[in-house]
């Protein structure tokens, strides 16, 4: 498996030099993936750890207090072996994203950008090596045009995006307001969603009762055609 970061490498600082330590986040083109830590992380971790809850326990207390965590010997080469990285800055991520446009007419978004410029690296370019692209390219625009300029045509069922109306609700930075928020609109939802299904069966009931009635009148209608022959 191949980890590719951004200017924000603290992954990539991990598998080469097994530091595992907070830096401010920088700003870049690939948002994303600007993180000071890896949320997920602490799960490879435990999976380091040999599956060792204390073990685990001691790593993660000592970077809860001190902000740093370094792995040595043995452990860091099994991460190692697990995982190679790369760090890809917004020069490279532009590069990519140009030369693969050029050369294979495929347009990468920046976060797919930064994980093919981290095989690119490994010289892992290889049939068995698979980049997951991660976003369409037109959600990132303005950074894509820095490198493919004029944009390739952007899909119909995306550029009406542009054009629709916005929801937005401002809450305060307080958990039980936000929990209220929430429970209100689901409410909202059902009860809309329930709304809905009870006009779909008023519909069907009137349908089907429209249907009887037209079958009664064509009964009808023939019983008096039979008559006027008579």
């Amino acid at each position: 498996l191949i980890v590719a970061t951004n200017e924000n490498d603290i992954l990539h600082r991990f598998f080469t030099t097994g530091k595992y330590d907070r830096k401010d986040v920088q700003k870049t083109i690939s948002p994303s993936m600007d993180i000071c830590v890896s949320s997920n992380f602490e799960r490879y971790l435990y999976h380091l750890a040999g599956d060792d809850p204390s073990t685990l326990s001691s790593w993660m207390n000592a970077f809860e207090s001190t902000g740093k965590l370094f792995i040595r010997g043995k452990k860091l080469d099994e991460a190692r072996a697990d995982f190679k990285s790369a760090k890809v800055d917004a020069a490279d991520t532009l590069e990519t994203i140009e030369r693969y446009h050029a050369e294979e007419g495929y347009m990468l978004c920046p976060h797919s950008a930064v994980g093919v410029s981290a095989v690119r690296q490994l010289n892992k370019t290889e049939p068995s090596t698979v980049c997951l692209a991660t976003a369409h390219f037109a959600k990132f625009g303005d950074t894509c045009s820095k490198a493919v300029d004029p944009l390739p045509e952007i899909p119909k069922e995306l550029s009406r995006l542009w054009s629709m109306d916005t929801r937005l609700s401002n809450c305060p930075n307080d958990a039980n307001v936000v929990q209220r928020f929430v429970k209100e609109r689901i409410k909202e939802r059902i009860e809309k969603h329930e709304k809905k299904m009870e006009n779909h069966k008023k519909q069907k009931k009137f349908i089907k009762n429209l249907a009887t009635v037209s079958a009664a009148v064509g009964v009808m209608a023939m019983v008096v055609s039979a008559i006027r022959k008579r």
